[in-house]
C-alpha cells in the first residue's frame, strides 16, 4: 500500500544519480523502506553526490508540533531511507524543545562555509516570537547544531521558504511576516555570501496575505507560488511571474482548476529536474490532514510552463512514471469501473438522474455509503496478484463537515473543518483484511480522487466493496464516481 517520491533544496537538480523510472502517487500513504509512513512535511529537496534527500516537519502523534526535523535518503524519489532527526528537539531549550515551533526547514549548501545550513520557521505556540530558526552541519543528513533564531532584518517570519539562484549561486529567504494588520507580506531577502544571515530585502509582495511561498526558476522567467492563509485546510494556490528577483512580478492567478483547492494541497516547494533529455519542475505540495498531522499526504504533481504566454499551472495525475536521470515523465494508464456498473447494499443507491450528466461518470452516482450495512461493490475487476494502486473518485458534498455531528460543516459559522470522510475497503469479501480511505474535501459538483494500493488475485474476478466505517460512530462515505485500477510498478 505504499510508495513514494521527493522534493530539492536548490529548486535544481544536476542529476548524476543512477535511477529508473518511478511511480509517483499524489496523495498516496507513502513509506520509508522501514515500512513506516514518511514524515517529512512542508520540507525541501536537497541533491547531495548523486542521492537526494528529503528534509521536512517530524509530525509526532497526538502533537501538533515541536516534534523536529526528520531527513530521509533516495537515489529516485521514490525509494526511501530513513536518517532519523536531522535536528533533534531538546527538552528545556527556549526554541527548539517539544513545546516549541519548528516549522517548514530548508537546508542548503554554504560553499564559503563549507557546511551545511538549516533554517526554519522558529516560534512558540501562540506564534508570537515569529523568528527564523538557524543551525549548522558538516555532513547532509546531520545532526544539525542549533546556532541562533533571530528577527530577519528586525522584521517578523512566519511561513518560510529558501531560493537558491542557479545562474549567480546565491540564496534567497522568503517568508511571509504575520497575520496582523501591519503584516501581511511576503519578503524576498537575499543572504550574505555564506548563508549565514540576511542582507538586503530585494523585493515585497505587499498586503495579499500569503504564506507557504517557493520560487521556481527557468531560463526566461521566475515564478512564485504561494498559499492563501486557511491555517491546514487547503485553498487555491496562486502564482506570480518576473523577469528578474527584483520585480516588477505580476497579479496573481490561481493554478490549480477552480474548486479543487490546488487538489486538496498546500504549497511548500517545487523542484527542476533538468535530466538528459527533459527539464521537469515539478509542484511538491502538502495535503494536511488537521485531525492526524503524522498521517498528512504529499501531493507532487508536473507543473505546465509556457514561458512565451508567461503561464504556469497544474494538472492532476494519479499515477506517473519519473525518470529521474532523463527527466522523463509518463502518465501512467489504468482500467476504469464505473459506479454505474456497481451494485448497492442496505440504503446505500445509485443516483441517476439527467442532471447528473453534467458531472457524473455514465450520468450515476454511488451514495448513501453509510456504516457496516450500506454498502457498494464493483465487480469484474482485473487484478495481478501484486500490489496495485487503485484510485477511488468521489464527492463530498458537505466541504469536510458531518452534518450530524457536533460542529456541522464548515461553511457553517462555527463549523468544525473535518478534511475528510472516512470509507472502508474490503477486496474479494476479505473482512478480515479492512483497508480505511481517507476522502477529502471536495467543492459541490466537483470530483477529486485519492488512492489506496491494494493487493487483487489474478485474472478478472476480484471485487472491491466499500462501506462507511464502524468506530463507536457510523462514519459515512463519499459519493463515488468511479474506481481506476492501475498495474503494479515493473
Amino acid at each position: 500500500m505504499f510508495t513514494r517520491p521527493l522534493a530539492v533544496s536548490w529548486s535544481c537538480l544536476l542529476l548524476s544519480a543512477i535511477a529508473q523510472a518511478k511511480y509517483v502517487v499524489p496523495g498516496g500513504r507513502w513509506r520509508d523502506t522501514d515500512g513506516n509512513l514518511v514524515n517529512a512535511h512542508a520540507g525541501n529537496i536537497v541533491l547531495n553526490n548523486g542521492t537526494f534527500y528529503l528534509f521536512g516537519e517530524y509530525k509526532t502523534e497526538g502533537q501538533e508540533e515541536g516534534g523536529g526535523i526528520s531527513v530521509y535518503s533516495s537515489p529516485d524519489l521514490s525509494t526511501w531511507h530513513s536518517h532519523g532527526h536531522a535536528l533533534k528537539p531538546i527538552e528545556g531549550h527556549p526554541y527548539i524543545s517539544p513545546q516549541m515551533i519548528i516549522q517548514r526547514p530548508k537546508v542548503v549548501y554554504s560553499e564559503a562555509a563549507r557546511q551545511y545550513h538549516m533554517w526554519w520557521h522558529a516560534d512558540n505556540s501562540k506564534y508570537g516570537l515569529l523568528l527564523q530558526g538557524f543551525a549548522t552541519s558538516d555532513t547532509i543528513a546531520g545532526p544539525y547544531s542549533f546556532v541562533n533564531a533571530t528577527p530577519p532584518l528586525g522584521n517578523w517570519s512566519q511561513d518560510f521558504g529558501l531560493f537558491t539562484d542557479y545562474k549567480d549561486g546565491r540564496s534567497y529567504a522568503l517568508y511571509s511576516n504575520g497575520d496582523s494588520k501591519d503584516g501581511r507580506d511576503v519578503y524576498l531577502t537575499a543572504y550574505n555570501e555564506e548563508v549565514s544571515a540576511l542582507e538586503d530585502v530585494v523585493h515585497r509582495f505587499d498586503k495579499y496575505d500569503l504564506e507557504a511561498p517557493t520560487i521556481l526558476q527557468t531560463e526566461k522567467s521566475y515564478y512564485a507560488l504561494m498559499s492563501h492563509k486557511t491555517g491546514y485546510r487547503p485553498n487555491n494556490v496562486v502564482a506570480f511571474r518576473a523577469d528578474k528577483l527584483t520585480g516588477p512580478w505580476s497579479q496573481p492567478w490561481i493554478v490549480a482548476p477552480l474548486n479543487t483547492r490546488t487538489f486538496n494541497s498546500q504549497s511548500g516547494f517545487t523542484l527542476t529536474i533538468k535530466g538528459t533529455k527533459k527539464t521537469t519542475y515539478l509542484y511538491i505540495g502538502d495535503q494536511w490532514d488537521s485531525n492526524s498531522l503524522w498521517e498528512s499526504r504529499y501531493i507532487w504533481l508536473p507543473i505546465n510552463i509556457d514561458d512565451e504566454k508567461k503561464k504556469l499551472s497544474l494538472e492532476w495525475y494519479d499515477v506517473y512514471d519519473l525518470d529521474v536521470k532523463s527527466g522523463e515523465w509518463f502518465p501512467v494508464k489504468g482500467k476504469t469501473y464505473l459506479g454505474k456498473d456497481a451494485t448497492t447494499q442496505g440504503n446505500a443507491f445509485k443516483q441517476e438522474a439527467i442532471q447528473m450528466q453534467n458531472f457524473a461518470s455514465g450520468g450515476a452516482i454511488l451514495t448513501g455509503i453509510y456504516g457496516n450495512d450500506s454498502t457498494i461493490t464493483f465487480h469484474g475487476i482485473e487484478g495481478t496478484g501484486k500490489p496495485q494502486w487503485v484510485s477511488f473518485y468521489y464527492q463530498n458534498t458537505d466541504d469536510m463537515g458531518f452534518g450530524d455531528q457536533p460542529g456541522g460543516s464548515p461553511d457553517r459559522i462555527g463549523g468544525a473543518w473535518q478534511l475528510r470522510r472516512i470509507s472502508s475497503v474490503i477486496v474479494n469479501g476479505n473482512t478480515s483484511n479492512v483497508e480505511t480511505l481517507y476522502q477529502r474535501d471536495t467543492h459541490k459538483g466537483i470530483i477529486l480522487s485519492t488512492p489506496l494500493q491494494l493487493t487483487l488475485k489474478e485474472g478478472q474476478n476480484n471485487t472491491i466493496t466499500v462501506g462507511g466505517l464502524f468506530d463507536g460512530v457510523d462514519y459515512k462515505g463519499a459519493d463515488l464516481d468511479r474506481i481506476v485500477v492501475y498495474p503494479p510498478e515493473a
